[in-house]
């Protein structure tokens, strides 16, 4: 309603269980010039932006192997309340990270997933997911599991390619571990880690939005990239493209 009245739109992920009622409101949006943001908390980790300048630059040559994981311990009371809907963990976590996989690699040719009611609850929620996405010269790996412990400590990013690998632990309080064939500027040949500066999640996409809402740039996640990211993420929890 709000992207048919003309506004800008700052959209909560996941972006719903139907992917044709998200991909009429991206076309409508790309239409009238409007701005539909999803709410992925880790566009703006300035870990991943480091990453991005990197392959940028042609740093870590081609990509060959992405592996990522997000997971926690989710308490038994919104166990419940994440059982009501389909999707499991990897709908309410693992969006988070899909959209950074696609990021790096486009939309793949074909998902599998491995769904699992692991924990000693029994409540039917698909609390341990694994997602392996497949592309003509690389493999990427999407885990989310809601029975963790301590799994805020372990989220990651790793992005390996045939000269280089970038390495983002954790997420929420980002680090790189950076390893090069060769050097660049003022990163060295050889293995070394970077501290990062905190950050606070959403203000970067804040900041974004306003920019692109003031004509200064273009919206850097185009509607293909965030349809990539539901139609993949869609396959990983196991649930259809449409009704």
């Amino acid at each position: 309603a709000c992207v048919t009245a003309g506004k800008h739109v700052h959209l909560e992920k996941p972006a719903g269980e139907s992917l044709s009622q998200y991909e009429s409101i991206l076309k409508s949006g790309d239409r009238q010039k409007l701005m539909v943001q999803m709410g992925y908390m880790y566009r703006y980790n300035p870990g991943v932006v480091m990453l991005h300048e990197f392959l940028r630059q042609g740093w870590l040559g081609e990509v060959f192997e992405v592996h990522t994981v997000m997971s926690k311990v989710v308490p038994p009371a919104a166990r419940v309340q994440l059982a009501e809907y389909p999707g499991g963990i990897m709908f309410e976590l693992g969006c988070h990270i899909m959209d950074l996989v696609i990021g790096v690699l486009g939309g793949p040719e074909k998902v599998d997933s491995y769904v699992r009611h692991s924990g000693k609850e029994d409540d039917g929620l698909l609390d341990n997911m694994l997602a392996v996405l497949s592309y003509p010269n690389a493999i990427a790996s999407v885990k989310s599991a809601a029975i963790e412990v301590e799994g805020f400590a372990r989220r990651h990013l790793t992005v390996c390619g045939s000269k280089g690998t970038f390495h983002i632990k954790p997420l929420d309080n980002p680090s790189v571990r950076i390893s090069l064939d060769e050097a660049h500027g003022e990163f060295k040949r050889g293995t070394q880690e970077i501290a990062l500066p905190k950050y606070s999640r959403y203000v970067g996409d804040a900041a974004d939005m306003a920019r692109v809402i003031r004509g200064e740039k273009e919206n850097s996640f185009s509607p293909q990239h965030d349809l990539d990211v539901q139609t993949s993420l869609l396959k990983a929890c196991g649930l259809p493209l449409d009704e």
